[in-house]
Parts: structure tokens; sequence; C-alpha cells
């Protein structure tokens, strides 16, 4: 009878470290399916943005009437700068502009070194990169300059055998590499340099956006517009890091709320409502 006791013991023991170990194992079971169930990354881009109170807005103060800099003040101006400033004010935080190389804009966006670039950049040109892109804020087309007295060129189709500039990794590039019959194409980091080249007669011709070719032409009176669009309608957007969608949408917002408002035609008609 002693002896059935201790059995009966024994048994009862194991069986409650048996119920214990399982119950146990219940619980680690279910702590592994509620962590899958929370999202691997969290898209933090505007709390970030409201916490610190400032938005970084990535450009190239290079393209006037969008974006250069003041000699006077050493302060960026243009449609852009205004355009970031009423999109802060809108969100309620301040804007910090950092003007950096054209060519590493969309690296760093993509490294986080700016929260947006507000830098007229088309959709073409941020194409290749993995990135957002806002709702489209303005439409540009890109034309033709030539030197004053150059009656050979009144037409796209005219620029066949024809030497053209454009600026690198732009939408003036895009637009002259889909022409055929070129003689050539010379490619420079900035457009001034390729304005410099025309002037010199070095190329016949500068493939460049309509709003920068209407202010550039007011100081050089040996220069001309031909005003016939070449390629597609540029779709100039602001540019986020991929995975920014709750950024992105705030400043979508921002974007219809200062168009219903009026203050996007003010900023619009100050910087780009030219007269040639």
């Amino acid at each position: 009878m002693f002896k059935f006791k201790q059995a009966s013991a024994v048994l009862v023991g194991l069986l409650a470290v048996i119920l214990f170990m399982a119950g146990g194992c219940a619980d680690k079971t279910t702590d592994k399916s509620a962590d899958k169930s929370q999202p691997e990354v969290s898209d933090n881009s505007w709390t970030t943005v409201e916490k610190n109170g400032e938005l970084v807005v990535g450009m190239c103060a290079q393209y006037p009437p969008f974006e250069s800099i003041n000699e006077k003040t050493n302060q960026p101006e243009g449609f852009d700068v205004d355009l970031a400033n009423a999109l802060g004010k809108n969100l309620g935080v301040k804007v910090k502009f950092i003007d950096a190389q054209w060519e590493a804009l969309l690296a760093g966006v993509e490294k986080g070194d700016y929260d947006v670039l507000i830098t007229c950049m088309s959709k073409q040109e941020a194409a290749s990169a993995n990135i957002n892109v806002s709702d489209v804020y303005y439409e540009l087309n890109d034309i033709i300059v030539v030197k004053q007295g150059n009656d050979s060129i009144k037409t796209v189709d005219d620029l066949k055998d024809k030497v053209v500039g454009v600026q690198s990794a732009s939408s003036c590039e895009i637009a002259a590499d889909s022409l055929s019959g070129l003689k050539e194409i010379k490619r420079y980091n900035y457009n001034p340099e390729a304005f410099i080249d025309l002037t010199n007669d070095r190329v016949d011709a500068v493939i460049v956006g309509y709003a920068y070719a209407a202010t550039q032409i007011k100081d050089k009176s040996d220069l001309k517009i031909i005003d016939t669009p070449v390629g597609e309608t540029s779709e100039i957007v602001m540019v986020n890091k991929k995975g920014a969608d709750a950024l992105t949408a705030k400043l979508n917002e921002a974007l219809k709320a200062i168009k219903a408002s009026g203050e996007y035609d003010q900023i619009h008609d100050k910087w780009l409502k030219l007269q040639i």
C-alpha cells in the first residue's frame, strides 16, 4: 500500500510538471504569434518631422526662377523656395534648405539627408531612383534656345545634324536622347555652361526648361527662344524617401490647401509668370 501511494505521488508530480511545461510552451507560442502581428518597419516619416518641428528640403540652387542663391543675402530664393515655405507654414513646421549638387540629390534623400526634394525635379528624372513622389505641382516644357540671327533652326526637326547642349541628368537630356539625327549631344553639369558654349558657337542650340530660358535671355540679348516643346511635358514633383508615405500624404494635403487658398497662384505669378 505504501509503495502504491509512493507511485501515485510520483505520477501526480510528473503530470504536474508536464502540464506546467505545456502551459509554458503555449504562452511562448502566443507571444511569437503576437510579435508576428507587429509590422517590421513603421513609417515615422511625418511624426519625425513633426517632432523636430522642421522640414529639411534638399535642392540644387542653380536653376532660376525655381531656385538660386541671392547674391546679396546669400540665401536661396525662387518659386520652389516660396512653395516650400508655404508648405511648411501649412504643416506647422519650419523649413531648412540644404543646397547640394544636382547629381547627389536622389542618393541624399534615399540616405535620409533630406526629408524631401523640392527642386524642379520631374517624374522622368526621378524615375530611376527608389523613392516616393508627390502629386504634380508644376508642368514644364523643355524648349530650344539659339543665337539671335540663327534662322536655320525654327522647329525640333531643324535640330537634325546640329550640335545640341543639355544639362546632364535632366529632363532636357532625356528629350535630346529621344531625338534622332543629331550630330552630337554635349552634356554639361549645369545650364550656364551650355549657354556659354552657345554664345561662343561651340553648340548650335541648347535644350532647356522654358521658365529658366525666359529668365536667362532677359540679360542675354544675343539669344532667343524657339518656343516649340521638345519631348514630353515634364511633370514636376516633390521627392521623398521610399516608404515615407505619411510625409508624402501630408505634403500632398498641404499642396492642395495652398492651391485652394490662392497662395500657390501668388507664388506662381511672382516667379513664373514671365513676359518675353
